[in-house]
């Protein structure tokens, strides 16, 4: 990738994260607001996890998955919100470029690897709705490890690839991000190389970490929507139904917001609802995960009102908790 011709430019060393506007009561307000939804996010993902770990009941496929998920769910959340409310709390916007680069790597390979999981999570409920009689063979506890891991493993080498190209930008002129994170798109505006080989490494990129699981999750929710609907009782859909109500919520969410903040053509007048776009799948989603799976997961409740009853049992007098 050769370098344009930049006069008496110079290479910048820093990025300046413009986020969103620098009214100080809007700082002070944004701060409050994404403090308050980090600690949630950590406290309710980080409870996912813990009960998936220590209760036996738990210990199936589709909830090892979602305990791989909120795990993945901290991290994600985590390569950007705490950059973020630092720089709203101090004022320093300024990010180096090495910086800005890891930031993107982690965020675009933990986003990758949450795409693939959902999709895994959908054929999960494929085998266990449309071919129950194959469930247990093919999501052996050897199959759920080997799906996580190459989930995992798979994203973080492709992007390592992107991050890698990205790294061998020159960037010159302006330093401004307008966005509160370091993404691919205004990464690539700010640099002075031809953009023609990056453009093609982020089509591949997202035609294999986001459309292709997108299609396998549609093709996989269409199976089972199609079983469900075979049922002959009522009851007998709910109950089928109910056990995959929570991962289409998440999906829908998740890709919506995803693949429009991404297809869309970068207007002008497009910058600032795909600014709220990524809010949603950066902050909002790994927020609302824990609440969707608590509060529509039978199974997940009452572990949880066990556990909040040992917790209490364990402040009680030992004669009072066998009353």
């Amino acid at each position: 990738m050769v370098a344009r011709e930049q006069g008496n430019q110079t290479s910048i060393t820093e990025f300046v994260l413009l986020g969103f506007g620098t009214l100080p009561e809007l700082q002070i307000l944004l701060f409050l607001l994404f403090l308050v939804i980090y600690i949630t996010t950590m406290a309710g993902n980080i409870l996912i996890m813990v009960l998936v770990v220590t209760d036996r009941h738990l210990h199936t496929p589709m909830y090892f998955f979602l305990g791989n998920l909120s795990c993945l769910e901290t991290c994600y959340i985590s390569t950007i919100l705490p950059r973020l409310l630092a720089s709203l709390l101090t004022g320093d916007r300024t990010i180096s470029v090495s910086g800005c680069i890891t930031q993107f790597y982690f965020f675009g390979s933990l986003a990758a690897t949450e795409c693939l999981l959902l999709s895994v999570m959908s054929y999960d409920r494929y085998l266990a709705i449309v071919k129950p009689l194959h469930y247990a063979a093919r999501m052996s506890g050897r199959a759920c490890l080997q799906l996580t891991a190459g989930s995992c493993v798979g994203s973080f080498l492709a992007n390592s690839v992107t991050t890698l190209s990205i790294s061998q930008l020159t960037f010159c002129g302006q330093n401004g991000i307008d966005h509160f994170f370091c993404d691919f798109i205004p990464l690539v505006k700010l640099s002075c190389n031809d953009p023609q080989l990056m453009e093609m490494l982020a089509f591949i990129f997202s035609f294999l970490f986001l459309l292709v699981p997108f299609l396998l999750t549609i093709m996989s929710y269409i199976c089972i929507i199609t079983t469900i609907l075979r049922i002959p009782s009522t009851t007998g859909r709910q109950k089928a139904f109910s056990t995959c109500s929570s991962h289409l919520i998440v999906v829908s969410i998740y890709y919506g917001t995803l693949l429009i903040a991404y297809m869309f053509p970068t207007a002008h007048t497009l910058r600032d609802f795909k600014k709220v776009l990524s809010v949603i799948y950066t902050v909002l989603t790994p927020l609302v995960n824990p609440l969707i799976y608590t509060l529509r997961n039978k199974e997940v409740k009452e572990v949880l009102r066990k556990a909040c009853r040992k917790c209490m049992c364990g402040q009680c007098e030992p004669i009072r908790c066998l009353r």
